[in-house]
């Protein structure tokens, strides 16, 4: 028998830990419960779901998501996740996105059904008119440059055939990493300016899709990350650009109804339970051990926490084995700042909108058909790291006045109250050269694996990159354990 694969036919179904209960570790437990496996999930703080949760807000007693969280039609792990868990209809789907230009006037870019990929993006650029007809001409010059060069260093033929856009296969098999090529250490921003892009075309359209998608400014983000947003968030079928905007808040998807649907798999949740310790050798992983102190053997462990807290915990014997994890302290973190506004009446019309050229990119306001109901808007700042530092004041007057110059309605209306969320760590930065430091979720330990949106999916800090790790972690250890797959290799992105 090979000595990697752990036999467990004919004997009771192996038990796994799972050691974190944001997307990353509530997919991999999911996972892990339909293969027949015993999970137990160990969360530290008091509701699942990480980053994407919600708190209830003291002065207004009510859930308050720390941050918005968007998905697009491209996310396929994310999806399948959100089937099998019964939280689909927690999701809305719209086609439109409502860009606000510097001007102040509404631009809806809504891709066209009837044109083939790429062209069906053509009708909504052409609305773009706050860029000259020359430079959107040259926006989708690049974007062909971005992703046909990339098809040209494939290591295979495309399973069909290229159209002129040549982007018609676009299975991360046919995009493999090649140094060099493009310049792997180059930033986007660079790339841009190389091929001839404006300072206001990269200001007006390139900076308004990636600071969002990567969390991280064009003069920082590497070539591959924006390829990625590009290539699979826009360019992978009509239906890849579709935004999914959450229901309900986040708390309520993630933690109520999705804790559910875990409960009823028969997946047992530690909820306030901190992991001090995952123990081990050099061969096997052994035990958890909470911060009560009580030592716990499973078969299997999944740990699926940030970047910066898997190694302190790992034992040192777990770590010796594991060289992927060495640099793993060199990626470094992006901030996302929300801004939350209660206003005495509705005051922002739309439910969604994207602010060009300003301090506040996305603004997400509430439906309201009373004219005397409280409306809450939410701003999103990406990138809030690569800004100039203000303070409370200074933040709330200066999103209040963007809001004010595009709906003249907020500066006759209350505010009644206000919160401002910095998360400095929310997601890791899509530095260049940063895919060199996120570990597969295989490890060399037989019986660990690893979760999160840091580890290796192909996919910048997104729930798609969570749920996709998540997938892959349990992936590794069903095949190790003569567990069947069940569907979830192909739903990870895994041949």
């Amino acid at each position: 028998m090979n000595p990697n694969i752990l036999d467990w036919r004919g004997s009771s179904a192996p038990t796994v830990a799972v050691v974190g209960g944001g997307l990353a570790g509530m997919a991999a437990a999911l996972a892990a419960a339909e293969r027949g496996f015993q999970v137990e999930l160990f969360e530290r703080a008091k509701t699942l779901g990480g980053r994407a949760g919600s708190f209830v807000d003291p002065k207004i007693d009510e859930p308050v998501d720390y941050c918005q969280h968007v998905a697009m039609g491209c996310c396929s792990a994310l999806l399948d996740f959100c089937r099998r868990a019964g939280i689909d209809d927690c999701f809305q789907r719209t086609r439109t996105l409502h860009f606000i230009g510097p001007d102040g006037d509404r631009r809806d870019f809504t891709p066209c059904r009837w044109l083939p990929t790429p062209l069906y993006l053509l009708p909504g650029l052409l609305r773009l008119k706050y860029l000259s007809l020359g430079e959107r001409w040259n926006i989708v010059r690049a974007l062909r440059k971005l992703c046909v060069g990339w098809v040209k260093r494939s290591a295979a033929p495309p399973k069909v055939g290229k159209t002129w856009w040549g982007c018609a296969s676009l299975d991360p098999p046919y995009f493999p990493k090649a140094p060099g090529y493009y310049g792997e250490e180059e930033t986007v921003g660079h790339w841009l300016r190389r091929h001839g892009q404006s300072q206001r075309a990269i200001d007006r359209f390139w900076s308004v899709v990636l600071v969002g998608a990567l969390a991280e400014t064009v003069e920082h983000a590497s070539l591959a990350a924006a390829r990625k947003v590009f290539r699979d968030g826009f360019l992978a079928s009509r239906d890849a650009s579709d935004l999914l905007l959450p229901r309900l808040p986040l708390g309520e998807i993630f933690n109520d109804r999705l804790g559910e649907r875990l409960a009823n798999r028969g997946v047992k949740v530690h909820l306030n339970t901190p992991v001090r310790r995952i123990e081990g050798d050099r061969q096997l992983a052994g035990a958890v051990v909470p911060a009560d102190g009580e030592r716990r053997k499973f078969d299997y462990f999944v740990a699926a926490v940030p970047w910066h807290n898997v190694r302190p915990l790992l034992a040192d014997e777990l770590l010796s084995a594991i060289p992927t994890l060495e640099n793993v302290e060199k990626i470094g973190p992006a901030a996302i700042t929300a801004v939350h506004l209660w206003f005495d009446r509705p005051v922002v019309p739309l439910p969604h909108a994207v602010l060009v050229g300003r301090l506040s990119q996305w603004v997400f306001a509430d439906e309201q058909t009373d004219s005397t109901s409280v409306q809450h808007c939410q701003v999103v700042i990406s990138a809030s790291h690569r800004l100039e530092r203000r303070n409370r004041d200074e933040l709330l007057d200066d999103v209040r006045g963007e809001l004010q110059s595009v709906w003249p309605a907020v500066g006759g209306a209350e505010l009644l109250h206000s919160r401002i969320i910095a998360q400095p760590a929310a997601v890791f930065s899509c530095l260049p050269g940063v895919d060199r430091f996120r570990p597969q979720q295989k490890t060399p330990i037989r019986n660990l694996a690893l979760a999160g949106d840091w580890t290796d999916t192909g996919w910048p800090a997104t729930m798609e990159s969570a749920v996709r790790s998540g997938y892959r972690a349990v992936n590794a250890l069903a095949c190790r354990s003569q567990v069947p797959y069940n569907g979830y290799a192909a739903a990870a992105g895994q041949p």
